[in-house]
């Protein structure tokens, strides 16, 4: 017995615990999911098992029963992932609130970024809803330089401003001094916990080619990733969409810096495909680049930004009327776009080619990322709020553009190893496997689908019922779960 009993201790020490979890041995666990469909696109397991976790972490994935004080029937369910977005703007209460149905267990502001990070950060300490995050911002940043902004309420005022059509911030170019200034606040962003760098360049035309290889640079020197709103889009062979990539692919080249470009279907238009075979041909070549895509054929932004200066329908190729404002639901004129442009607001731009928009949400290695922006009295894009059932839904069950494993990928394990550098605990999580967080979206493959429209976005996906953050359930049966705040910060500890 005594020789047996070491033998068995000896088994524990080199090849972990016992692989079968029985009923009898089993532990209680705080919550046991029962014959879920486990999708993990880590390891490619897509099989019916029980899942047991406890403490917040995924603790058991068995063939067998396992016993827990609360109990859900997964039958018929795909336990997945929780869906990590890298593009969440806005990101408060309600907004989270959206996205969670949508199966959103970590949200990210990785493109415009948030300045100062400190004060980001703590304005969400213990109230979020799903995990949060965000690059520094380059946008953010250079109005503070501009303009003497010092604290988070004050850039944010300044971005948003209608007093002039053209914000001194986004057209002065910056002095020697001001360059210097904004390359200390940006580390000092990355010391505060910024995930990476983000840049907005379309919206900061002044900003020029050095300006932004020196971030570049800063990002290579902390090892962290740049995630870039390029600087033109369309056809224009100078100003569009292949120069402004083309300038990142050499800023990343030369400075060695790591490389996300955002939302390619709204930057590249019909050059989309062209674009992502570039993006492939450069890390082929030994670059670290990436990219992401939102289901939808229209984009949407601030239409008091830079990217309405004149001649944005030259640039863009599209006119008034290929714009939606969401407050009426109207389609604009050249007279109603000078008088909202003035009052300042949201506005929904239809420019995307549908083939483009399919071609990159099938194509290996382009992410899914919503772009959302905030709904505001039930009005706004639909992107915030019905991305990922969108794909699912449409793109995989209706359309099979592609398969439900690789559009799992694309939502979680994929956007997980691109932040993974900066914060190595995100290898806990856009995965199911023991000892990973108990971030889980469970869904009906046969009836996940979006139900958020242009017209009317406040409509929440159908099809998930279940989402966990952290062990704790923000939705339960398909509704959401009031008076909790599980969400936890996503940070980069230097």
């Amino acid at each position: 017995m005594r020789t047996l009993h070491l033998g068995f201790l000896l088994s524990l020490v080199f090849f972990g615990h016992p692989a079968r979890v029985t009923p009898q041995t089993s532990p209680s666990y705080d919550i046991v999911l029962r014959n879920g469909r486990v999708m993990d696109p880590e390891s490619g397991l897509n099989a019916i098992r029980f899942v047991g976790i406890r403490n917040g972490k995924v603790a058991a994935i068995s063939t067998q029963a396992l016993k827990g004080r609360d109990v859900i029937d997964a039958t018929g369910l795909v336990v997945a992932p929780g869906f990590i977005d890298l593009h969440a703007h806005g990101q408060d209460m309600d907004d989270n609130k959206w996205q969670a149905q949508d199966g959103v267990t970590t949200a990210l502001e990785m493109e415009g970024g948030a300045y100062p990070i400190a004060g980001w950060y703590a304005s969400r300490e213990g109230k979020a809803f799903i995990n949060y995050g965000a690059t520094v911002s380059h946008i953010g940043a250079r109005i503070a330089v501009v303009t003497g902004a010092k604290t988070l309420e004050e850039v944010i005022a300044n971005r948003r401003s209608t007093e002039s059509p053209t914000p001194d911030w986004a057209h002065r170019k910056l002095s020697a001094d001001q360059l210097t200034q904004l390359e200390a606040d940006l580390r000092q962003g990355l010391d505060e916990g910024g995930l990476g760098l983000g840049l907005g360049i379309n919206y900061t035309p002044a900003a020029t080619r050095e300006e932004i290889f020196r971030v570049f640079r800063i990002a290579a020197e902390r090892n962290v990733v740049v995630h870039v709103h390029v600087r033109g889009a369309g056809l224009d062979e100078t100003a569009g969409s292949i120069p402004a990539v083309q300038e990142m692919l050499a800023d990343a080249a030369a400075s060695g810096a790591s490389l996300h470009i955002v939302h390619l279907g709204s930057s590249g238009l019909s050059q989309g495909p062209l674009l992502a075979e570039m993006l492939e041909g450069a890390r082929k070549r030994g670059l670290d680049v990436s990219t992401e895509v939102y289901p939808y054929t229209a984009g949407s932004t601030l239409l008091q930004s830079a990217i309405f200066d004149p001649g944005w329908q030259e640039r863009i190729g599209i006119g008034y009327g290929d714009l939606q404002w969401p407050a009426t639901n109207e389609r604009l004129t050249e007279e109603s776009f000078a008088r909202y442009r003035k009052e300042g607001g949201w506005v929904i731009i239809h420019m995307i080619p549908e083939r483009t928009v399919a071609f990159l949400v099938a194509r290996p290695g382009v992410m899914i990322a919503s772009d959302g922006v905030p709904i505001e009295k039930g009005r706004g894009h639909p992107r915030g709020v019905g991305t990922f059932a969108r794909v699912l839904g449409r793109y995989v069950r209706e359309n099979k553009a592609l398969s439900l494993m690789e559009a799992l990928r694309k939502m979680s394990y994929l956007p997980a190893e691109r932040v993974r550098t900066a914060v190595p605990a995100m290898a806990q999580k856009g995965r199911v496997r023991v000892g990973a967080d108990a971030d889980l979206t469970l869904f009906d493959p046969e009836r996940v689908i979006d139900r958020a429209t242009f017209d009317n976005p406040a409509q929440a996906s159908e099809g998930i019922p279940y989402v966990l953050v952290g062990g704790t359930f923000v939705v339960r049966d398909g509704k959401l779960v009031e008076g909790v705040a599980p969400g936890r910060p996503v940070r980069r500890n230097h």
